[in-house]
């Protein structure tokens, strides 16, 4: 098995999404972290979806709201 550092901040973020276009639901389920090969990812998941698919996004910072003075 391949080792990985699960301290530091996961690469990607997992969802359950179920349904589609605008009245698609996704579900926080989970996070992804890169192997240190390169060529896989071990994921901590705090649920496991029965129906509908996994999707995983790179974890991206949220865009914070513009503060008056700044």
């Amino acid at each position: 098995m391949t080792d990985t550092t699960t301290k530091s901040r996961p690469s990607h973020r997992l969802f359950n999404v179920t349904g589609g276009g605008e009245n698609a639901r996704w579900t926080d389920i989970g996070v992804a972290w890169s192997t240190k090969d390169g060529k896989g990812f071990t994921l901590a998941l705090n649920a496991i979806p029965v129906n509908g698919r996994i999707v995983m996004r790179i974890n991206e910072d949220k865009p914070t709201a513009n503060k008056k003075g700044s």
